[in-house]
């Protein structure tokens, strides 16, 4: 059965990518990674064209394959519905680049950590020259942006802000933020799932690994806690450390404050620069977000008022839903970031290879 429907106009290139920065990562996971290169309509045909980019992330537990997953009846991927938009002419063409980062523990929160490897680092340093060395990109941060939905959003987010140099403008969908908002209620509720494991993440781990994954209902957040502890407080020796109290929930700061330190909301006044280089900043979340990703949408969009970004560079936007089947809302933010990235006038479209 193909991935793409009768009628896709564009391209999707499966590549295996070899990274150096992940070989030996302390989680074993594969060094070689998927990447899915899309081209839009008419990219073979112009051969001296180049286009911007757009560096798409996934969420917490995503893998790569999860993009072209029909995500329910009456609802369209986003490969899809993005190559529609381009197909009508609705925005300019983009090259859209799907990024894999997942780890053992579901997830790398695009960061680099002694947990789980070097992530940020994969991306910035390895996967965005190896586009821009093999596709016709406009290969300059005005015309690249990066994007994505939960994990991915705090990705996008905390990479902009960590690389201006490389990015230079970026779409969060319920984007990790304000993070006492969206993690301390689980906290909570994970200290009482951990009493029936002796208050040991790692006893609820071994059970987890041995077994059909998600059939309790502890599973996803004891997965996502565990995941995230990984990435924001390793140990010395890469372990991951829990920001609470196993047994009461009570936080223990000085590991709370290392989450604290990766939380979009409280980087931002330390990156005002970065955050006013940005050409679009695309920001919305659903009402109802089951981690609160409402109020952390919120928060983030006051810090950049904060710290001085033009309110023209911003869009911000607040929808009835939770955090779940809003895939629809990233092809709108596509088209937003496809206009404020293409070239201001055609010779630069029409710039030749080299």
């Amino acid at each position: 059965m193909p991935l793409w429907p009768a009628g896709f106009a564009g391209r999707i290139d499966e590549h295996t990518i070899t990274s150096e920065l992940l070989r030996g990562n302390p989680l074993s996971d594969p060094h070689e990674r998927p990447l899915w290169v899309y081209t839009p309509p008419g990219y073979d045909a112009e051969t001296d064209r180049r286009y911007p980019v757009v560096y798409m992330l996934l969420g917490f537990t995503g893998t790569l394959s999860a993009w072209s997953n029909q995500p329910g009846a009456y609802r369209t991927s986003v490969p899809v519905a993005a190559d529609a938009l381009f197909a009508a002419g609705e925005a300019p063409p983009m090259i859209l680049v799907f990024v894999d980062a997942w780890t053992t523990y579901g997830g790398s929160q695009y960061v680099d950590s002694a947990g789980t490897g070097r992530y940020h680092s994969y991306l910035c340093e390895e996967v965005v020259p190896w586009v821009d060395a093999r596709y016709r990109t406009l290969a300059a941060r005005d015309h690249r942006a990066i994007a994505g939905k939960s994990s991915g959003g705090l990705g996008a987010m905390v990479t902009s802000m960590l690389r201006p140099d490389l990015f230079g403008a970026f779409a969060t969908h319920s984007g990790d933020s304000l993070s006492e908002a969206q993690y301390i209620p689980h906290f909570l509720w994970a200290a009482r799932h951990l009493r029936a494991y002796d208050g040991d993440i790692f006893t609820w781990w071994s059970d987890f690994r041995s077994r059909v994954a998600f059939t309790k209902e502890e599973d996803l957040r004891l997965l996502e806690i565990l995941g995230v502890s990984a990435c924001f407080s390793p140990g010395d020796d890469g372990a991951p450390l829990l920001p609470f109290d196993p047994v009461t929930g009570a936080l223990r700061p000085e590991t709370w404050q290392r989450w604290l330190d990766w939380d979009p909301v409280r980087m931002a006044p330390a990156h005002g620069e970065a955050l006013r280089s940005m050409r679009a900043i695309w920001i919305d979340a659903g009402t109802r977000d089951e981690w609160f990703l409402d109020l952390g949408a919120l928060a983030f969009r006051e810090a950049l008022d904060r710290a001085g970004v033009p309110e023209e560079s911003v869009h911000f936007e607040l929808f009835d839903a939770g955090h779940y089947a809003i895939e629809y809302r990233q092809p709108r933010a596509l088209a937003w970031l496809a206009r404020h990235l293409a070239p201001a006038d055609v010779s630069r479209w029409r710039r030749s290879a080299g």
